[in-house]
């Protein structure tokens, strides 16, 4: 047991020194477009390996009886000779070497060279290359075990895969010479003894030279190299989106989409099974149709239309060997009673969309002659809009789409095909529309350093459910006349704002080149785009603001001045806005032009220019393209003193006497004075004092609007005038208290008659006298009531004037007039409540409205009356007997009037 022991292991020690030496001088191979197996064994394991007939001779020692080859594995190792072969599922190359790396092959066997048994004893090492679509290449080693052959090595260590680019067919390479350029990446285990090396860096058509390093730390293997060419073994993504539709001659078609990421061109086998005993697809007889094209779309026979069938498609490269990528997620297509193609659509408002329908029922297929079609199952569809496909598909057409108006939760109008007795299947069509009218503009700011771009949309849920990208390529020179869409147009990132808008921003941008821009709806029921438009971003120019805005009202007649500072970019001319109004909660602006592009500012003529006014500016190029800026920020005037006062207030007094000091106590009062006659401003006011004794003062009265002195002499003129900061009021009312005048009589009536509890009119008559009147004055007050005198002037030429207040009229009131003449206030003429000839004359007034209605309504009743009686009557006669029959009531006269009693 120790001997054999001892030889077991001197055995497994020449193996590996053997295998190693085997490993290292192998050829360059170059990977096939599949899976493969590439491995290398010393000569002394293939003493036992029987090669089937077809071997050529010019292999070492080759038997021709038995198909065996003989080599002795001594001579081998002391020669370094030793075998390599390359297979696959279908074919096999064995190669052996020499120590000068001279080559004698083997021709290849067809499928079936070697039992699995055998493989097993060759395959003590196995290569697998896989590659995917993405171009990250694996490389994978397998070790086998069996229960006939001894373990020549475990994998417990690193395994690496060393990687060598170049474009030089590298035939005669052995890894001796390549030292340089080398790439080391590790290899991960994936599961049972699989490994996976991954080259994240790796370019689509470069070539590569790799191969394998396996050490545990005291022992290294070397694998022979291997050329890897990505474009011979690439493997696609599989077809997506499979769907069927009709062609507008009535066949059926199915359809892809070519995976997203592959440029190259591809070509496409379709594999088609029927799920019943019925095979359709196609003209072929077997449970499994394949067809083979480089189109997108394949025509598929129709001639059947009770089965219920499968489709799967996949894809590879076009030119060069490659590999065929996964079949498509299978798509099956069941043929209802009503089937509609397609089934679903996606549509824009104002395009029209075609509808496919084949109406069967258990035993036959209706004819499309006897289909009609309805919407929402309230509206039949004219049948001018109907084409007969042939006799038994129908197509429908409706044209000009209008924006959607579903009922209830559906977002989408129902499309059903009936039979000519309006008798419909429960199956409908799908008909969504999507308003795709997006405005989208666009603006270049004054320093030409950004284009931005905004659009919205509505709220329709489609549109949420959707993803929305804009989509746009660049012209050389300025717009087309009529845009268009192209394929390279490319796909400008947006940032969403509020209420579903959103603004995308070229940075930098060409400004006169034309932009052609839309949108492009992204559902999952497909895809639809908005109305292309072309942007020049020479016409969308929008200056920056005026700056440095400044407002003021100036001049005696009130001019509101405004003056700014021009935008230093653009350069171009520029034309200006001024908006002003006066600052309150409701601004109602007004605006004005000024289109010299050489002025900064400019002057208007405002009604009040005792107000605070708001202004703004804003500007644009002068040659009417692009946009108007923003407005300025705000300016606001300041309320100045422009003029002094226009005159003073006008002002009433109240006289009382004080017995005990034997003098008379004087109250001026007036109205603030009104910002048109102050203009625009009253700081204080004085009272002016001027005797019969030539005794003058002044008194100021700070900003107030009462004023109490003392009378004691026969004469005292008393004058208010209004100050302000630029002066005090020229023009201003006097008033000339008289003893003497003070008792003469002007006024011979005086009466007040109310029109209503607003309004009360006062009339009076005068004496002939020979004063000058200068002007009256009222007063009134409410005796009922503590309440002040109020009062009001009134020229001197009115006889009847209108007073406007809230009266009670069944108060008493009391009504004072005073003539004015230049010598003084003459004696007053007084009139208590209201005059009864008003009153009665009111009273009239009211008569003359009530009386129509009296009338009216008397007639009425009179009518109502009369109708009555007539009723009365005829029910009366009834009851009265007749004579004939009656033996009482002959002789009796019923005409008499009868009175109960």
């Amino acid at each position: 047991f120790a001997q054999n022991l001892f030889y077991l292991v001197l055995i497994n020690v020449l193996a590996l020194n053997f295998l190693r030496m085997v490993i290292s001088y192998c050829m360059v191979y170059q990977i096939p477009p599949q899976s493969f197996q590439l491995p290398c064994v010393p000569s002394e394991k293939t003493s036992n390996i029987s090669l089937p007939t077809g071997i050529a001779e010019n292999g070492p020692s080759i038997n021709e009886e038995h198909g065996t080859i003989k080599a002795n594995a001594t001579s081998l190792v002391t020669e370094d000779h030793f075998l390599c072969c390359q297979w696959s599922d279908t074919h096999i190359n064995c190669f052996v070497y020499t120590s000068e790396m001279e080559i004698k092959a083997f021709t290849y066997s067809e499928s079936g060279a070697f039992t699995s048994q055998q493989i097993g004893m060759l395959g003590e090492g196995t290569i697998i290359i896989i590659v995917v679509e993405n171009h990250c290449y694996y490389c994978c080693l397998k070790c086998f075990r069996h229960a006939t052959s001894y373990k020549i090595f475990t994998i417990d260590g690193f395994l690496f895969l060393l990687q060598f680019r170049t474009d030089v067919s590298l035939g005669s390479t052995s890894t001796r010479s390549l030292k340089d350029n080398v790439t080391v990446t590790h290899c991960n285990a994936v599961k049972n003894q699989k490994y996976k090396c991954q080259i994240s860096s790796a370019k689509f058509k470069h070539i590569y030279i790799m191969w394998l390093k396996i050490t545990d730390g005291i022992t290294l293997l070397q694998s022979p190299l291997m050329l890897v060419k990505p474009t011979d073994i690439v493997k696609p993504e599989p077809p997506s989106h499979l769907h069927i539709d009709m062609t507008d001659e009535g066949q059926l078609r199915i359809s892809w989409s070519r995976p997203a990421s592959i440029s190259y061109p591809l070509q496409y086998e379709i594999k088609c099974f029927a799920n019943s005993t019925e095979n359709w697809c196609k003209s072929g007889i077997n449970s499994v149709v394949v067809e083979k094209t480089m189109e997108t779309s394949l025509i598929i026979s129709n001639t059947l239309f009770d089965s219920s069938y499968v489709v799967q498609v996949r894809c590879k490269s076009l030119y060069g060997p490659g590999l065929w990528s996964d079949w498509s997620t299978p798509y099956n297509l069941n043929l209802q009673e009503v089937m509609y193609f397609p089934s679903k659509i996606l549509a824009s408002v104002g395009t029209n969309v075609s509808f496919y329908c084949i109406y069967k029922t258990k035993d036959k297929v209706i004819s499309s002659e006897k289909i009609v079609w309805w919407l929402n199952l309230a509206k039949e569809i004219p049948r001018h809009q109907y084409t007969l496909v042939n006799d038994y598909i129908g197509k429908v057409t409706l044209v000009n789409l209008n924006a959607m108006k579903p009922g209830g939760n559906f977002l989408f109008n129902a499309l059903y095909c009936c039979n000519e007795n309006k008798e419909c299947n429960h199956r409908y069509a799908e008909l969504y529309i999507i308003d795709v009218n997006i405005s989208i503009t666009c603006e270049t700011y004054g320093n030409l350093q950004k284009m931005t771009c905004r659009w919205s949309t509505n709220s329709d849920p489609l549109l949420l459910e959707s993803t929305l990208l804009l989509r746009y390529y660049r012209s050389d020179v300025y717009c087309t006349e009529s845009p268009s869409m192209r394929s390279d147009s490319e796909v400008k990132e947006c940032t969403s704002q509020r209420n579903n808008s959103y603004e995308c921003i070229f940075q930098p941008f060409y400004l006169l080149s034309g932009y052609t821009m839309w949108i492009e709806i992204k559902h999952s029921l497909g895809t639809v785009t908005s109305p292309p438009v072309c942007i020049l971003p020479k016409e969308v120019v929008k200056p920056f603001s005026p700056s440095s805005v400044k407002a003021e009202i100036t001049g005696e007649a009130g001019l509101l001045n405004v003056s700014w500072k021009n935008p230093e970019l653009p350069k171009n001319d520029l034309q200006f806005q001024i908006r002003y109004a006066v600052n309150g909660t409701e601004i109602a602006w007004e605006v004005q032009e000024v289109s010299d592009p050489l002025v900064s500012s400019a002057s208007t003529k405002v009604q009040d220019p005792c107000a605070v006014y708001v202004v703004q500016v804003r500007c644009s190029v002068i040659d009417g393209v692009g946009y108007w800026s923003d407005w300025s920020r705000p300016a606001y005037t300041v309320v100045k003193d422009i003029k002094a006062p226009l005159r003073g207030p006008e002002f009433w007094r109240t006289i009382n006497e004080d017995s005990i000091r034997n003098q008379k106590n004087v109250t001026l009062f007036w109205k603030p004075l009104m910002k048109n006659l102050s203009l625009c401003s009253v700081l204080d006011y004085v009272v002016e004092h001027n005797t019969s004794e030539n005794i003058t003062w002044s008194d100021y009265v700070e900003n107030d609007t009462a004023y109490t002195f003392s009378w004691t002499e026969d004469v005292h003129a008393i004058k208010v005038l209004a100050v302000n900061s630029i002066g005090t009021s020229s023009v201003n009312f006097i008033l000339t208290l008289s003893q003497q005048i003070s008792t003469v009589n002007i006024v011979k009536s005086l009466s007040a008659y109310p029109v209503n509890s607003s309004c009360v009119i006062v009339s009076w008559t005068l004496s002939p006298v020979a004063y000058i009147i200068t002007s009256f004055v009222i007063e009134w007050t409410n005796l009922n009531e503590e309440e002040q005198i109020k009062w009001i002037m009134i020229p001197s030429n009115v006889r009847k004037y209108h007073i406007f207040d809230n009266f009670i009229l069944i108060e008493k009131y009391k009504f004072s007039l005073f003539p004015i003449i230049p010598e003084g206030v003459t004696k007053p003429t007084v009139t208590y409540g209201f005059s009864k000839a008003g009153i009665e004359k009111q009273n009239d007034v009211n008569f003359y409205v009530i009386l129509p209605l009296v009338i009216s309504c008397s007639v009425l009743l009179l009518g109502g009356l009369l109708i009555l009686h007539q009723r009365m009557k005829k029910l009366f006669w009834d009851d009265v007997p007749n004579p004939k029959n009656c033996s009482w009531a002959q002789g009796v006269n019923f005409q008499k009037v009868w009175v109960p009693t």
